[in-house]
């Protein structure tokens, strides 16, 4: 007799998701590459619409590493905690997205790819952290352990997010101040058209967020079956050597 085969449930929205991050890309590309150059940087400028995104996707990931960690830690449903690596590992992704358009935009206004000022230092700072967090995760094979720990991490390191958003404001720096300011009054420090193309990146990027934490997400569930297959057959091959070995031993 052969078996039925589980009905797997058809997953519209991802595609959706997909779709909508790559036509706000486009669109926000297109504003601003059709926005003239800025007085002091040129077509230089151009580079914000990607940088800040970028950034705000980062942050947008770490929140969600904690927040899926808290979760965890209320519930102990696994989902929470698939959730929680892959939001981490999306951050991490984008954090170094940050570094190097931010690397391509420092050099030719700060005469140097890398400086050690209070913006830069906290963001090299979230890799140490979450490739921490990620690295912890690696060396703990007990599941239930390995999801408690890396929660807590998880949470304790969202509170990299307000050091490294008010650095610019609480330490003195060559990093530009926040050019859109959300705390202490709204305000945008640029051109009108600049925050069109702006708002449109940023908001592509944080559906970009949700699509690609739900492909990542997938691929967890995969390899957590793949690994309890594996453990399951080397319990197996254990108890059936152990087993021989018993029978052996009374002969």
């Amino acid at each position: 007799m052969t078996l039925a085969k589980p009905r797997i449930k058809a997953d519209r929205l991802t595609p959706v998701l997909g779709i909508a991050t790559l036509l706000l890309m486009l669109a926000g590309l297109y504003i601003g590459l059709s926005a003239p150059p800025d007085v002091n940087q040129g077509t230089l400028v151009r580079l914000f619409f990607i940088h800040v995104p970028a950034a705000w996707l980062s942050y947008l990931a770490y929140g969600g590493t904690g927040l899926c960690g808290l979760l965890y830690l209320f519930t102990r449903q696994r989902r929470f905690d698939r959730l929680s690596a892959s939001s981490a590992e999306i951050g991490l992704l984008f954090t170094v997205s940050t570094i190097i358009v931010g690397m391509m935009w420092a050099k030719p206004t700060w005469g140097a790819y890398w400086v050690w000022e209070p913006r830069l230092t906290t963001t090299a700072l979230s890799l140490v952290i979450y490739g921490g967090y990620l690295l912890v995760r690696s060396l703990i094979e007990e599941p239930e352990r390995r999801a408690r720990i890396s929660a807590v991490i998880g949470i304790v390191g969202t509170l990299y997010i307000p050091v490294n958003y008010m650095a610019v404001e609480w330490w003195r720096g060559i990093h530009q101040t926040q050019t859109a300011k959300l705390l202490g009054g709204l305000g945008f420090a640029a051109s009108p058209a600049y925050g069109i193309a702006l708002s449109i990146m940023t908001v592509a990027f944080t559906v970009l967020y949700f699509y690609l934490l739900r492909v990542r997400g997938k691929i967890a569930v995969m390899q957590e079956a793949r690994e309890e297959r594996e453990f399951e057959h080397v319990s197996g091959e254990a108890a059936t050597e152990t087993g021989a070995a018993g029978v052996v031993a009374r002969g």
